[in-house]
């Protein structure tokens, strides 16, 4: 085994992988084995999907080249945020007032997914309540208005706008001109929330191979999954590897960009230092397309993430970057010591929405969720059993929409988007 293969055996070094509830490893799959559905990736997509699958009787085996949740399910924020990446609006102008109200539909379902998993399978991942979006300057509260009437319309009723002065009730800062609070919103330790779930898809008879990579994926009437020691023979196939998904599905591929998110965990805070910054517990996310993200974690860090890297780099220092921006929402955290700092990646499309799919008769995809993945893959997760058991119907509203592929292909990929996001950068700074 080589020290790149060790690597990959290991999560990064995150307070996410230090405070696991599950350190254990899953064996690697050796020989030839069969099943109902085979799921390629132990994240979010994958393991909620196969739990779903378990829960209806079906037999399911999850390949997983590294560790559950290796990917971006294990490092992300942890912020259950609502809708897509591109709102309802921008769907019903772009595909139409059907399409729209169709994934309207299926908007807010994520998060409760989320909650029922973790009430019936007594998952400890510090679930907490409440999302705040946070607005730089006049012209994001008044976008915050209008996502509030927005979502309104179509059933979310538990909205709180908030002013400049009322918002510094939950976020101890001045940055910020307003707010939209999301009751319906929280945060979760994810890591834990997708150990907990793949522990719940074992106990129903689910099983789950780490440490083999998948090198090859053939469609046919029985799909064939291969690894470099085994094999599993399945009626239906589920590729869920999204941004660390490499050879497998090329043409799938090419249609997005891995990115580079970086995050910071400082040492636990003392309470009064919590109450002074978060006393509310919320989670925040700024409403910048280079946006900030932060919450309390359920020992009392703060967990602050921001920034982007095109094409999945890994910056030199991750502390560099992100505690600068920690500091200008809370200078009196100055002094404190940072004890964790990661990266990881996470699908970005053109267009900001799921790439889902289906390859033959029996060969599904689902990737792309482009920073709206913890709520927008539990949704997937149902979409997709419900199509692998024959109910294709909302599984066609993703699958009809469009996939680009970024212009000039993986060359070109990467500086185009780069430069897109230095204008969007720009415009935040103007907030224009």
């Amino acid at each position: 085994m080589t020290v790149s293969d060790q690597e990959n055996l290991l999560h990064t070094s995150s307070y996410y992988a230090a405070s696991a509830n599950d350190k254990s490893m899953r064996s690697e799959l050796i020989g030839e084995q069969s099943c109902d559905v085979c799921i390629v990736g132990a994240g979010f997509t994958g393991i909620s999907t196969a739990l779903h699958l378990a829960e209806q009787g079906l037999s399911v085996i999850v390949v997983e080249g590294s560790r559950i949740g290796f990917g971006a399910s294990g490092r992300n924020g942890g912020q259950l945020v609502n809708s897509y990446s591109r709102d309802i609006d921008f769907i019903k102008h772009h595909y139409g007032d059907v399409v729209g109200e169709q994934m309207a539909a299926m908007a807010f379902e994520g998060q409760r997914i989320i909650r029922e998993r973790v009430a019936t399978y007594q998952i400890d991942c510090d679930l907490k309540e409440g999302a705040i979006f946070a607005a730089c300057n006049n012209k994001q509260f008044n976008e915050l208005k209008e996502k509030k009437a927005l979502w309104e319309a179509h059933g979310h009723d538990q909205l709180t706008l908030l002013s400049a002065s009322s918002i510094q009730e939950h976020i101890g800062t001045g940055r910020y001109a307003g707010g939209l609070l999301d009751h319906w919103g929280g945060h979760v330790h994810p890591l834990n929330l997708v150990l907990g779930e793949a522990k719940a898809f074992e106990s129903l008879g689910g099983v789950i191979y780490e440490a083999s990579e998948v090198t090859k994926v053939t469609e046919g009437e029985v799909c064939q999954v291969t690894t470099a020691k085994g094999v599993v023979s399945a009626k239906q196939v589920v590729v869920a590897g999204n941004a660390y998904l490499t050879g497998i599905l090329p043409d799938v591929e090419k249609k997005a960009m891995p990115c580079g998110t970086q995050v910071i965990a400082t040492e636990p805070l003392t309470p009064e230092q919590q109450q002074a910054i978060l006393p509310s517990d919320h989670c925040v996310e700024d409403c910048n397309y280079l946006l900030d993200y932060y919450r309390l974690s359920g020992d009392g860090r703060l967990i602050y993430g921001g920034g982007t890297t095109y094409g999945a780099r890994e910056p030199d220092r991750v502390e560099s970057l992100i505690v600068p921006k920690m500091l200008k929402t809370f200078p009196a955290l100055q002094g404190v010591k940072i004890d964790y700092a990661w990266t990881g990646n996470f699908l970005l499309t053109l267009r900001r929405l799921p790439q889902v799919g289906r390859i033959g008769k029996n060969l599904y995809y689902a990737q792309g969720y482009s920073g709206h993945g913890v709520t927008s893959t539990h949704l997937m997760g149902k979409v997709l059993a419900d199509a692998l058991q024959g109910d294709t119907e909302r599984f066609d509203v993703f699958a009809g929409l469009p996939q680009y592929p970024f212009p000039g292909g993986r060359m070109l990929r990467v500086p185009y988007t780069a430069v897109g996001a230095a204008y969007y950068a720009f415009r935040d700074k103007l907030g224009i």
